[in-house]
């Protein structure tokens, strides 16, 4: 008998509130390891701050209540002792809007490698080649490394935002809608890249639109209002949804 391999991310029934406002109410989800894991739904369904949590980027907002668990490897992230730090190189994350830091694209890269106190130069090329080279990046800037950051294209730069998430070998990528101001060919670009990232990291994304959900999800999470109204492997909730809300917000009836 074949038993299926242990989560990578495991989230227990978490409600999340900000004030009196809940955002998330008891969500369970199992995230698999090397693969693509889709949450979509409408604006303001609690898929963001479900992404923020699972990297602990909520810990300073006051006034919000968590209850639940979210399991890493088994581990609870929010149990006593956890090095936020440590929890962080692991799991890394990209925003919808690129934010390259001031200064060049090689130290856009090395900017995380450093602060960590890389001094070693082999090493820190290495790094640049391979986190630019899975971002799907390098051919286009490898002639530009020491040019600013700034004059890449707005697809160029957002793909080197998760160049620089990668640069600190995380095991987990979160990406919040990173392709939402982008044109089609620099998405398709974007796209192409996390097809190849699932086969050495763990993918969490909330897309910009249900079209994108479908063609880039190996499992996929609807959520509506804070709820977690259904989630399926493969396309399936895509092709043949179990729940009729669901239905109604992949065929276009709301949303």
């Amino acid at each position: 008998m074949v038993t299926d391999p242990a989560p990578k991310i495991r989230i227990q029934d978490v409600t999340y509130a900000y004030d009196d406002a809940a955002a998330l109410r008891n969500v369970t989800l199992d995230i698999p390891a090397h693969a693509i894991t889709v949450l979509f739904g409408p604006a303001g369904g609690g898929k963001t701050t479900l992404l923020r949590l699972i990297n602990r980027l909520n810990d300073l907002v006051e006034g919000t209540r968590m209850s639940g668990q979210i399991l890493l490897d088994n581990e609870d992230i929010y149990a006593p002792g956890v090095s936020v730090t440590d929890l962080r190189r692991r799991v890394g994350m990209v925003f919808a809007l690129p934010l390259p830091l001031p200064g060049s694209v090689r130290q856009n890269v090395l900017y995380g490698p450093r602060l960590a106190g890389l001094r070693d130069q082999g090493r820190a090329d290495e790094i640049l080649f391979r986190s630019l080279n899975q971002a799907a990046l390098w051919e286009e800037v490898k002639d530009r490394l020491d040019d600013s950051a700034s004059a890449l294209s707005g697809g160029q730069q957002q793909r080197l935002c998760i160049a620089r998430s990668l640069a600190l070998e995380p095991e987990v990528l979160l990406l919040d809608e990173p392709t939402s101001g982008l044109d089609p060919i620099s998405t398709a670009k974007v796209e192409h890249s996390l097809f190849e990232l699932k086969k050495d990291y763990t993918i969490v994304i909330v897309p910009h639109s249900v079209q994108q959900a479908a063609r880039v999800a190996d499992h996929a999470a609807f959520f509506l209002m804070g709820e977690l109204i259904e989630h399926q492997p493969e396309k399936k909730l895509f092709t043949a949804p179990q729940k009729k809300r669901t239905e109604d917000y992949v065929t276009g009836r709301f949303g």
